[in-house]
């Protein structure tokens, strides 16, 4: 029998809370909602974590007690509480720096794919079924003891990401279990995927557009960070699910060449391996960062390394990379020459060659502004903007080492040409 079945029986096969579920503050939080003999229990991802030995980010810890039961007992205790998703019976409290997310054990009531409704349960089984993946299923006591339902200790271990119960079910529940299917698979997986959860990813890939794009954002750019991104986006490829995501990301081999380089260079920037999947140009780009509603940020960044506005290669003349640098800045400079070299099949030593520099350059501002133009006499409108442009081309063509003072100069050098030439009667 297994522990969660029989509460007075828990395998010792645990190290016990670790990390900030050790801590004052986890230790302070739970008193508070066991302090009248009801049960809570860390929960999920940190359970998960804490087994393999990593620091969770984020504690989540599961009770019986209702959200309004929760946040009463931790403020009477002097513990922050923020109703963060007080719907599914969540709530945050903040403590001692820390924050832990506490949920209400629930039973689904309705789900269409992409949320449910809930009520609460005091039955925790019933509350560990609802759940994705047999290692998410997991809880542990402050005491130590671990109540593991779907034998998820025993997956961890094979490395085998495994869907509770029918696979089709739970991705039935909520679609993104698919999107996070494979990103446990790229992060814990050894070997080849469970073949009933790839089955059923590949036959409800479909309905992967009804997702929003900042869900579907969120998985693929943690896909796109782990080690074994390539070999999980050729079975995301594989199985429709990029086709029904994101239909212009089909170039593994680029992502392939890029992830070699960085193991030898260092990580680019996470929208450069994006990028690498993505064709040339700003069409598949744009389309790709509003699929996934990117913040602008991220969409001009995105753009930038799609469609770059100068062209960049380890190549490039002395003073060549010099403008580039300047105009693009170093993390973009150095992203697109990794995704040229990708591209290329550049030979390593000429890489790490063309990289020195950008590691140490560092973007030099134009010196003048459009006030300084005004005040020399420059006449509000066009003018200025012509004038301030061929100024800036004067000073990037001397390597950028013109002063503001030196700029100067050279303003008033062409002012005085300026007024002398209007003062010069017109030729017949």
């Amino acid at each position: 029998m297994n522990a969660a079945a029989d509460p007075d029986t828990a395998p010792p096969t645990h190290p016990g809370p670790v990390g900030l579920m050790s801590g004052t503050a986890a230790r302070r939080v739970m008193q508070s909602l066991m302090r009248t003999g009801q049960e809570a229990r860390f929960i999920g991802g940190c359970v998960r974590d804490a087994f393999l030995g990593i620091q969770a980010a984020d504690i989540d810890i599961a009770t019986p007690l209702v959200p309004e039961e929760v946040t009463r007992r931790l403020r009477q205790d002097g513990i922050r509480v923020i109703p963060t998703g007080i719907e599914h019976g969540t709530v945050t409290a903040l403590t001692e720096g820390s924050s832990f997310e506490i949920t209400t054990l629930r039973r689904d009531v309705e789900t269409d794919g992409r949320r449910a409704v809930v009520s609460f349960t005091d039955d925790w089984l019933e509350d560990a079924s609802r759940r994705d993946f047999t290692f998410n299923a997991m809880s542990l006591t402050p005491e130590g003891e671990l109540y593991d339902p779907f034998d998820g200790v025993r997956d961890l271990k094979g490395g085998r990401v495994r869907f509770i119960g029918q696979a089709r079910e739970r991705i039935a529940e909520d679609v993104l279990r698919i999107l996070r299917f494979f990103r446990f698979h790229a992060r814990f997986g050894q070997g080849r995927p469970d073949p009933d959860a790839l089955a059923a990813c590949a036959t409800m890939a479909p309905l992967l557009p009804s997702l929003s794009g900042e869900r579907v954002q969120q998985e693929v750019m943690r896909i796109l960070a782990q080690d074994r991104m390539v070999e999980v986006w050729r079975l995301m490829i594989d199985c429709g699910v990029v086709a029904q995501t994101l239909p212009h990301a089909t170039n593994v081999t680029r992502l392939a060449a890029l992830d070699r380089l960085e193991w030898l260079v260092g990580e680019a920037h996470p929208m450069a391996h994006l990028a690498a999947l993505l064709p040339s140009g700003l069409s598949a780009a744009a389309d790709t960062a509003e699929r996934m509603r990117l913040s602008n940020a991220n969409r001009d960044y995105l753009l930038s390394l799609c469609a770059p506005p100068v062209d960049v290669h380890p190549d490039l003349t002395v003073t060549s990379r010099r403008h580039a640098l300047q105009k693009l800045g170093p993390e973009t400079y150095r992203d697109l020459l990794l995704l040229a070299a990708a591209t290329r099949g550049t030979p390593a030593v000429e890489l790490l060659e063309a990289l020195a520099e950008a590691a140490t350059w560092v973007v030099v501002p134009f010196p003048l502004k459009g006030r300084d133009l005004l005040e020399m006499g420059v006449p509000p409108g066009p003018e200025v903007g012509v004038m301030l442009a061929s100024l800036e081309g004067w000073w990037a063509a001397r390597d950028y080492r013109p002063t503001r003072e030196d700029c100067l100069t050279e303003l008033s050098r062409r002012m005085a040409d300026r007024q002398r030439d209007q003062a010069s009667p017109a030729k017949s």
